[in-house]
């Protein structure tokens, strides 16, 4: 799915999924075994992104997958 990647007025990364018309912020960052970013969302979403990096301009719409619950 695609989603956008923005810093939000507090300076807190949050994703914006729009066929969902979903905003939330991002509580958790990790690095998955094959190397792709996974970001916790607080409505408990887990979001993988083979392509994100943290010097990556933002804002910036990316594709992502929803990891199962």
């Amino acid at each position: 799915m695609k989603v956008m990647l923005r810093k939000n007025g507090t300076g807190e990364l949050s994703v914006y999924v729009p066929k969902k018309d979903l905003e939330e912020v991002v509580t958790d960052q990790k690095v998955g075994e094959t190397g792709e970013k996974i970001l916790t969302l607080a409505n408990g979403w887990q979001l993988s992104f083979a392509d994100f990096t943290d010097d990556s301009k933002l804002p910036q719409t990316f594709e992502a997958t929803k990891l199962p619950d």
